[in-house]
């Protein structure tokens, strides 16, 4: 939907990274000269030696020494850390033995194929589905050990379903294309030459036997997800074998399908269990996905109370006093973002209070803070292009890993460059022709972390940060991580999305508005239903839920309340990191009022500590002031200090901006 401004689509200056993995270790050779994601369900896969596991739903999948080990894992649970434990379950190889590495030789939103060419083994590895399909290419005598002992092992009269029970209270099937000669010592089951289609399932209830061997003839290849119009997503899988797909659904799957018109059947009793909570089983070729809509806008919804102006004013007159491009002394991609965004928020407030006055300074400040970003020209640092994963890094991260909280190995970028584009909307509002000038640039920021058709715009991968399985982002990049990828700040990522809808405002951009708002829609849904822990919530374990209400960071196959730069005990950082940058959406993230509450008296006790920061105890005030607006504001009133991309000004225009009706949900906002 992010619409090309120009046949020739902007790149930066291209630059050759020291710090960069070479891709080519693990993509198969068609893959590599094309854009490579760099934040996706299967990066593991591809980094070091290839031999971390990912969360693929509902297995962990680990690949090693030529064979493919498969865990459908248990849960260790504490009121601070929840993570799923990889045992290998099951390892599939060739019997003959083999020492050729795996290969990635293709992939899509839904799925990837793992292929070990010296074993004559492809895993055609589909999220959700409750089979692992192995296709043997060639006929190969196949080995599947277990590090149980099998208790039980027994087939069918064809010889093509076999069903074997472990000693830790496992019960597994395994269906196979055509009829395969077995047998099995206490720990290994081998096989005669075999090729054709072997499915392997958990087997998570005896009363699921029969949907299993219903649905064991039919198999998923490879699955789409299509922005079909705004806030509708449409899953696609390609499928072979006879018969209807069985997948599995997550929690916030079920409730976007309860709203669209799928033609799908929902298995309620078919179920295996997650970190992400119960998958249920779904019958479908494809799903449609909708959520109710988020109308993004430049101002708040209803508008600030007449009475309130003079005082935010005052306190906007003195922030754009202090506004002083030649005084930031930061060139982290990060910080100087979150510089920019907070002056254009300033010109937005002014705007809403028809105080116009102090624009003119302000679109001086960020003309003098974005051009150089957007023309090389800023000293220390600035935007390169990296060919070899291809997208966007910065000067100081292509030669160090940690310059720029890991921009250059594809951290984050859809915190920093949110933060540029909300700038560059703004600006672009105020001054069209100045927003003609740098179109190019600025959709080439757009495009590195939104872009939808790598055909039309071959620069940058699909969707960088977004997943269109669990329906969120991911902001960790190029680093092996036992846990798979992980998201600190669910706001910053909404904002980025809002940010870019904005953009689309900005430049009468319908298909970049429609992209944008979706994102944005999926990605508070996300939010609301991983990281934002209710009372009495049921989707994590009661352990956890008691004592937190809010997530640290979310990891693939981890839920842990520390944070990056804070540990969990400092809940105003916690709060704070899941609302910052305080900007009209963050109304829709925080609509629960009911949960803002529980939220905010679970924090408040937690700055009574010794050197809480004053920035940090700006945005536990904002959430107060939903359900008590006077005592919120007389406590922002006495701060002494702002978080860099906030300011008195901002606190006091949401302070001023709530309406009466506090509880009064707003209408058409996705909640």
């Amino acid at each position: 939907m992010a619409d090309n401004p120009n046949n020739t689509p902007y790149i930066f200056p291209e630059t050759q990274s020291t710090v960069l993995p070479d891709p080519s270790n693990f993509f198969s050779q068609n893959l590599v000269s094309n854009p490579l994601p760099t934040n996706s369900f299967f990066q593991n896969f591809v980094l070091k030696n290839g031999d971390q596991p990912e969360y693929i739903h509902p297995y962990l999948i680990k690949s090693s020494n030529s064979s493919l080990s498969l865990s459908y894992p248990s849960h260790q649970v504490s009121s601070a850390v929840i993570y799923q434990v990889f045992n290998p379950d099951l390892t599939i190889s060739s019997k003959q033995g083999s020492n050729g590495k795996h290969l990635i030789s293709s992939y899509s939103d839904l799925s990837v194929t793992l292929d070990i060419p010296s074993s004559n083994l492809s895993f055609l590895l589909v999220r959700g589905s409750p089979f692992l399909t192995v296709s043997v290419t060639q006929p190969t005598p196949l080995s599947i050990t277990t590090i149980h002992a099998i208790l039980s092992f027994s087939s069918n009269d064809s010889q093509t379903k076999f069903t074997f029970q472990f000693n830790n209270g496992q019960t597994w099937l395994l269906y196979a294309s055509s009829p395969i000669k077995l047998s099995h010592t206490l720990s290994e089951i081998t096989s005669d030459a075999f090729s054709g289609i072997i499915r392997i399932a958990l087997l998570p209830d005896s009363k699921n036997e029969a949907v299993l061997d219903k649905f064991s003839s039919c198999y998923p290849v490879s699955g789409d997800a299509v922005f079909r119009e705004p806030f509708v997503v449409e899953y696609k899988w390609e499928k072979k074998g006879s018969g209807d797909l069985l997948l599995l659904a997550h929690p916030l799957h079920l409730q976007l399908l309860s709203n669209g018109d799928s033609d799908v059947t929902v298995l309620d009793d078919f179920k295996y269990r997650s970190i992400d909570g119960d998958l249920v089983g779904v019958v479908g070729d494809s799903w449609i996905l909708e959520t109710d809509p988020v109308f993004v806008t430049w101002h708040s919804a209803k508008g600030v109370k007449e009475e309130s102006h003079d005082e935010i004013v005052s306190a906007l007159s003195n922030d754009v006093d202090g506004l002083n491009s030649s005084s930031i002394t930061t060139t982290s991609s990060y910080f100087y973002g979150k510089s920019i965004a907070r002056a254009a928020r300033l010109a937005l407030i002014a705007e809403e209070l028809s105080y116009l006055d102090v624009i003119p300074k302000v679109r001086k400040f960020l003309k003098e803070t974005i051009e150089p970003w957007l023309e090389g020209t800023f000293s220390g640092n600035g935007f390169l292009h990296d060919k070899k994963w291809g997208g966007i890094i910065t000067q100081q991260g292509s030669t160090d890993t940690g310059a720029d909280f890991g921009f250059g190995i594809y951290n984050d970028h859809h915190y920093h460059l949110g933060y540029f584009l909300y700038g560059i909307a703004v600006l672009t509002k105020l001054d069209s022709a100045w927003g003609r000038k740098y179109k190019p640039q600025a959709y080439s920021l757009v495009e590195d972390f939104m872009n939808l058709d790598t055909t039309s715009n071959s620069n940058y991968t699909r969707l960088r940060c977004f997943d269109l399985y669990v329906l969120h982002s991911w902001a960790g990049g190029l680093t092996e991580f036992t846990d798979g990828r992980n998201q600190e700040s669910t706001s910053e990522a909404v904002s980025a999305y809002y940010s870019a809808a904005l953009m689309g405002l900005a430049y009468g951009d319908s298909r970049l508005i429609a992209l944008g708002s979706t994102l944005t829609a999926l990605e508070i849904l996300g939010t609301k239903t991983w990281w934002h822990v209710e009372e009495g919530g049921n989707l994590y374990e009661k352990e956890f839920t008691q004592e937190n209400r809010i997530m640290g960071v979310l990891w693939s196959n981890k839920r842990d309340t520390g944070l990056w730069f804070a540990p969990a005990e400092w809940k105003e950082c916690r709060l704070g990191i899941q609302l910052l940058p305080l900007a009209p959406i963050s109304e829709v993230l925080f609509s629960n009022v009911d949960y803002v509450r529980e939220l905010v008296e679970w924090t408040l006790p937690a700055l009574d500590r010794d050197g809480v920061g004053e920035g940090w105890k700006g945005f536990v005030y904002a959430l107060e002031g939903i359900y008590d607006n006077e005592s919120a504001l007389q406590k922002i009133r006495s701060l002494k200090g702002f978080d860099g991309g906030n300011s008195l000004t901002n606190l006091l225009w949401w302070i001023h901006s709530r309406g009466d009706e506090n509880a009064d949900e707003q209408e058409g906002f996705g909640h």
